[in-house]
């Protein structure tokens, strides 16, 4: 990751954005880290979207009663957890079974 400081980030923006756009940049301001510049494709990979949608009225009600009853159906032993390696190989095999998924 890129440093710069937010007076030469102003002086020279367009270096400023090429940069950013190839890697994050951290912006200093009085040698303390004030915050970081990343491009948008880089932003699509983050929650960071999710925070500027406008929901649905009634969206964050219905998303904490999914969460808080899947928490629910975990602590209870209805339901339990997978690793990494074993979602990716049911997968690979759902996949296998269907000929015009790949």
């Amino acid at each position: 990751m890129k440093t710069m400081t937010a007076r030469d980030a102003k002086i020279h923006f367009g270096e400023f954005l090429d940069t950013m756009q190839r890697e994050p940049v951290l912006v200093t301001k009085n040698n303390r880290p004030v915050g970081i510049m990343i491009s948008i494709e880089d932003a699509a990979d983050t929650l960071i979207p999710e925070m500027f949608m406008e929901k649905e009225e009634g969206y964050d009600a219905w998303f904490q009663a999914k969460v808080a009853s899947t928490l629910d159906a975990l602590h209870s032993g209805k339901t339990a957890t997978s690793s990494h390696d074993e979602v990716m190989e049911r997968l690979r095999q759902k996949l296998q079974l269907k000929p015009d998924a790949l």
